[in-house]
């Protein structure tokens, strides 16, 4: 009998090891964080478009790590012919999007989200369709950090935000393995 168990014991650590192996080969790759002077930018996605869509929506957290300002003055990107901060409020019970004026300050030691529904780039004019999966390369201007080259990883249409939590992933499926 303790030869029995002891193969169970084997198998299932094996098809475990294999399922980890899978889950994290086929789990989209996360866009890098980048330093640039006191900026730590994090978290760069998008979402997929359709066809014909001519605007899509960036994401990304922008963190100041230093004692003084910087702020965001331009982006770029070769897939778009436009690309603005944008801010979405509600006013008078209505959702109304704006572009950001004279950019998008970023105060030291503070972190700045942009994400659905609020600040967010507002790509325009795209010149081809955003696809799931691929990394949109997507250069930022800041005053004092100057041109920051980041990756947008494209999501599924409808995504609300960046995959990539392993560490809550595995230990849900921790939780449930019994060997």
């Amino acid at each position: 009998m303790q030869i029995q168990n002891s193969s169970l014991s084997l198998i299932a650590r094996w098809v475990l090891g294999v399922a980890i192996f899978i889950y994290f080969a086929a789990a989209p790759s996360r866009a890098e964080d980048v330093k640039a002077g006191d900026l730590v930018i994090t978290q760069g996605w998008t979402r997929a478009t359709p066809g014909g869509a001519k605007t899509g929506g960036g994401f990304l957290t922008i963190e100041n790590k230093g004692s003084s300002p910087d702020k965001l003055v331009g982006v770029s990107a070769d897939v778009a012919g436009k690309i603005e901060v944008h801010q979405m409020a509600t006013d008078g019970g209505v959702m109304k999007m704006r572009p950001v004026e004279g950019g998008l300050t970023i105060e030291p030691g503070k972190t700045v989200k942009l994400a659905p529904g609020g600040l967010h780039l507002m790509m325009m004019d795209l010149k081809s369709p955003l696809k799931q999966g691929d990394r949109l390369p997507v250069t930022l201007q800041f005053e004092k950090a100057g041109k920051v080259a980041v990756t947008l990883d494209v999501q599924a249409v409808g995504a609300p935000g960046p995959s990539g939590n392993m560490g809550g992933e595995m230990k849900k499926m921790d939780k449930g393995m019994k060997m």
